[in-house]
């Protein structure tokens, strides 16, 4: 079966991660000095998620980019799983930065950190407007690629940590609250972490070959064992090569009666988005030496 592939889409995704990446590249270089000349841990803690935004823009660029390549014999599904890889990368930096300032925040326990307000006020002003910004480039393209949603992910955890540093930086002009800075660094941590995880388990889930968690693998072998002249579902595997390409292939054994069983066994299998299988039709016999396999 053919099927017609559009770079128009992804055309689009690689401009609005290049302007992405464009935003907060820039900002990150005022945000990282400030944080360095007045010892703001919460900046320091949004410069980090900053920094994971970049490589995770930059990641997903490129597997947006290598996605486009071509097949060759060496790779038959050419670098669609790029982006899945991708993401898990993006995952282990977010946990990363999130252990980084826990411990720093620890560090800093018992001490009273003097802590300059009014910059942490106005970088925080320019982080908040700078990651919205990108955050509408990414939003409607993210739920279709796990690269761009592991930058979008990224970007918005970056988000609520400008709005926490901007409390944080109220909190200690109006109240010389020394601690107001650390608070909000955890805060942020904590929220990234579940996160992170779970853009992790997505990824994984794709890596490990699992069925996709929207197609009932049970009711799917109902459905093909329904088509008149099916005897016998067998060989039966479903996994998502990339978000947007989920695969199939069946093996189904028929009584010979019907000729239309391969075109009925495909509008199946389209009917539950798997437009990329792989059906073979066989007589029962056939299936005789085929060892026996769990369904994924």
């Amino acid at each position: 079966m053919g099927a017609g592939h559009s770079h128009g889409g992804a055309d689009v995704r690689v401009g609005r991660m290049a302007t992405a990446s464009a935003i907060l590249a820039a900002f990150f270089v005022v945000e990282i000095t400030t944080a360095l000349a007045i010892g703001s841990l919460a900046l320091l803690a949004d410069a980090g998620h900053m920094l994971t935004d970049l490589v995770a823009l930059f990641m997903g660029l490129t597997a947006l980019l290598l996605a486009r390549r071509r097949a060759t014999a060496a790779r038959t599904y050419g670098w669609h799983r790029a982006e899945v890889f991708t993401a898990v990368g993006n995952a282990v930096l977010l946990l990363g930065v999130a252990a980084f300032i826990l411990y720093e925040a620890v560090e800093r326990l018992g001490r009273r950190p003097e802590i300059a307000g009014l910059p942490m006020i106005v970088v925080a002003l320019l982080g908040l407007g700078a990651n919205i910004a990108v955050m509408l480039l990414l939003r409607s393209h993210a739920e279709g690629s796990l690269a761009v949603k592991g930058a979008y992910l990224e970007v918005v955890a970056d988000t609520i940590s400008s709005v926490g540093v901007l409390i944080a930086g109220i909190v200690t002009v109006t109240t010389r609250w020394p601690y107001a800075d650390t608070v909000v660094a955890v805060l942020v941590a904590l929220w990234v972490l579940p996160r992170a995880i779970a853009l992790a388990r997505a990824a994984l889930h794709i890596l490990s070959e699992s069925s996709p968690k929207h197609i009932d693998v049970d009711e799917l072998r109902s459905a093909l064992t329904a088509v008149d002249g099916v005897v016998e579902v067998h060989d039966l595997h479903v996994w998502t090569l990339a978000p947007g390409r989920d695969m199939a292939t069946a093996h189904l054994a028929t009584d010979g009666r019907s000729d239309r069983v391969l075109a009925d066994a495909r509008a199946v299998l389209a009917a539950r988005g798997l437009g990329h299988a792989t059906v073979q039709v066989e007589t029962p016999g056939d299936s005789a030496g085929c060892p026996e396999q769990t369904d994924l």
